[in-house]
């Protein structure tokens, strides 16, 4: 089927936003099984063209993991800007890929991001006046899993 859309349905243009860093200080595993586990985020920092500041304490990423061994992902954190200002984000994605590369992931090795997916999407929630523009933006990234915690390049969809 082809469908005659206008221009501006045939393209998608994204802008950087952030790359966030997340540590984790502790991974609770609160079952069925071990399939449904909590990343306590301890802190992390955020860097981009247009916002910069730290990931503040207290956040959390909720995970499912499939049988297929897929893990799903529901975070909420809060950032602080440099100048002080807060920002909730909230965020869901998904992290797969081949069995053993996964084993590695969840043994802690260091491993290729292009060898597994990882993709989150991400919304934003503010008071700061300055920041207001935040409340209406959609971001999409890729993520890379360390030992300590994700990192994520976070792109605004425009």
């Amino acid at each position: 089927m082809s469908l005659d859309l206008p221009p501006a349905l045939q393209k998608v243009e994204f802008r950087h936003l952030i790359c966030l860093e997340v540590a984790i200080d502790a991974l609770q595993a609160i079952g069925p099984l071990g399939r449904r586990r909590v990343g306590l985020i301890a802190s992390g920092r955020f860097e981009g063209e247009r916002l910069n500041g730290r990931v503040l304490p207290g956040g959390s990423d909720w995970q499912t993991v499939t049988s297929e061994g897929a893990t799903h992902l529901d975070g909420r954190l809060v950032l602080q800007t440099e100048a002080g200002e807060l920002i909730g984000m909230m965020f869901d994605g998904i992290r797969h890929g081949p069995p053993e590369i996964m084993a590695r992931l969840a043994a802690g090795e260091d491993v290729d991001p292009a060898l597994y997916y990882f993709r989150i999407h991400a919304t934003f929630s503010t008071g700061a006046p300055s920041l207001a523009w935040l409340n209406n933006v959609i971001a999409f990234g890729t993520g890379h899993r360390l030992r300590g915690g994700p990192i994520y390049n976070l792109f605004e969809m425009r």
